[in-house]
């Protein structure tokens, strides 16, 4: 309608295109709310126009070409070139050139970012489904992950990114993990991990509840928001209100250049490569292993010793070739995927280090399956879930053999004397202390109770996969659900 009032039919292209391009900055800033749009008009073609305020915007630079997109991994097939919009910028493209405006109408400076992967990188290549692909694709990632990152001499990890002085990490008192979905179990276990190694208080904070709540923060509170692709509203708004009130905020993003990576002080790049799949996999490991480094830093920034340091690293340089190890089990998770294709759900359980991996495994479960699941502690089970218990519903146990083993074989012991079948992930002895009690048992590696979840996590993603593909679901894009959650 702005645009109809002001141009005439026999306007010139050039002008019809200005006028276009004043028509949006004036509708847009009748708008309230978030949006990411583009947009064209049948009486200028080869014209397109894009504008963002807090979902993510991406213009790809062509030859002879240029792309609009919400995530680069849209356009990585037709160009590497890239320029990341920020909030209020209005973009305006022909096929040879571009030009970016404020939304006050002001030209702004965008320089032009090489995209860190190729079109074949998010090809599926023999893969059937692109999350198998990046649940097999681990092994690297968790390498990529630490590459460059372990310090030998100082048993510590080196984080440059984080852009704090020595003084600065030995002076955090107090640390506070953000994230939603994935990212937000990530933090769960990241919260174990670093109260143990650095013994800071530590506390993981739903990114949506967080940026509402008034929530008491000393001067020394480090905030660190968690997101797979940098751009998650509810995360971003839990940055942006950290900032306001002062405290440092760090990101740990796969994005190096989103939203969340731009604005905050310093943080973490995952090195994750793309991931297509709309349930997260290898950027959930890749996100355990920079909060492992992150413990193993300010641990030594404090009273971990370097013999602890070293066994640190070891335990982390080991968890490729162990990933390997649970990989090759795809087949048995398989056949106890199909063993419980009629389940009406199933219950996960786990403690310590391992409760956060029973979270993921039933949002995992639920996420493309389809079927009722819950995560909860172990010791929960008599405090009401064991109601719940019977024989069409599997309960899952992540029971390695750690200093709660017993506890969590005692459990076990009290679902199946309620007839109900029960699946344990366990390690070292564990399985001869189940034989006989779980009806199926997946043994994994040892390793140090610090890393297991690294571990762990990857026999629960490889059982929601087959189950899924079991019961027909589609894999890669499950109903209701987007990758990238932009909108509140």
């Amino acid at each position: 309608k702005l645009y109809a009032d002001s141009c005439a039919s026999t306007a010139e292209v050039p002008e019809k295109k200005a006028r276009l391009l004043a028509a949006v900055r004036a509708a847009l800033r009748q708008v309230i709310g978030t949006y990411g749009i583009a947009l064209v008009h049948a009486d200028v073609p080869d014209f397109i126009i894009g504008a963002r305020r807090g979902s993510p915007l991406v213009l790809g630079v062509g030859n002879g070409e240029n792309f609009l997109a919400s995530d680069v991994s849209a356009i990585v097939a037709y160009t590497r070139d890239a320029v990341y919009l920020n909030d209020f910028d209005i973009v305006a493209a022909g096929p040879d050139k571009f030009e970016i405006i404020s939304l006050a109408g002001d030209s702004t400076e965008h320089a032009v970012s090489k995209v860190e992967f190729t079109a074949e990188d998010i090809k599926k290549g023999d893969y059937p489904h692109y999350m198998l692909k990046e649940i097999f694709e681990q092994p690297n990632t968790v390498r990529d992950a630490m590459r460059g990152r372990l310090n030998f001499e100082e048993c510590t990890a080196k984080l440059g990114g984080l852009n704090m002085t020595p003084r600065e990490l030995r002076d955090v008192g107090r640390i506070v993990l953000t994230g939603c979905g994935t990212a937000l179990h990530a933090g769960r276990v990241g919260e174990y991990l670093i109260e143990r190694l650095a013994n800071i208080p530590t506390e993981v904070e739903y990114a949506s509840e967080f940026r509402h709540r008034n929530t008491p923060m000393t001067p020394e509170t480090l905030v660190f928001a968690i997101s797979q692709s940098g751009e998650t509203a509810d995360t971003l708004g839990a940055l942006r209100e950290s900032r306001r009130k002062g405290f440092r905020t760090l990101g740990i993003c796969n994005n190096v250049a989103s939203t969340i990576a731009r604005e905050s002080d310093g943080g973490v790049y995952m090195h994750a490569g793309p991931e297509i799949g709309v349930a997260a996999t290898k950027s959930f490991t890749s996100q355990l292993v920079i909060l492992t480094l992150l413990g193993l830093l300010f641990g030594r920034m404090r009273n971990l010793s370097a013999a602890d340091g070293t066994r640190m690293i070891e335990a982390l340089q080991a968890l490729p070739a162990q990933i390997e190890q649970v990989l090759s089990l795809s087949d048995q998770i398989k056949a106890v995927a199909r063993k419980y294709a009629n389940a009406t759900g199933m219950l996960f359980f786990g403690r310590q280090f391992n409760f956060p991996i029973a979270l993921e495994g039933a949002l995992k479960m639920k996420e493309i399956t389809y079927l009722f699941a819950e995560g909860h502690p172990s010791a929960e089970l008599k405090h009401g879930i064991i109601a719940l218990i019977r024989p069409d519903l599997p309960s899952v146990f992540i029971a390695p053999q750690d200093t709660v083993f017993s506890k969590n074989l005692n459990n076990i012991e009290q679902v199946k004397a309620r007839k109900g079948p029960v699946i344990a992930l366990t390690s070292g002895q564990g399985a001869k202390h189940l034989k006989g009690i779980a009806n199926d048992i997946i043994l994994l590696p040892d390793a140090p109770e610090c890393v297991m979840p690294i571990l762990t996590v990857v026999p629960l993603q490889l059982l929601a996969y087959h189950l899924a593909v079991e019961l027909g679901r589609d894999v890669d894009k499950p109903r209701n659900l987007a990758k990238s959650v932009t909108v509140e």
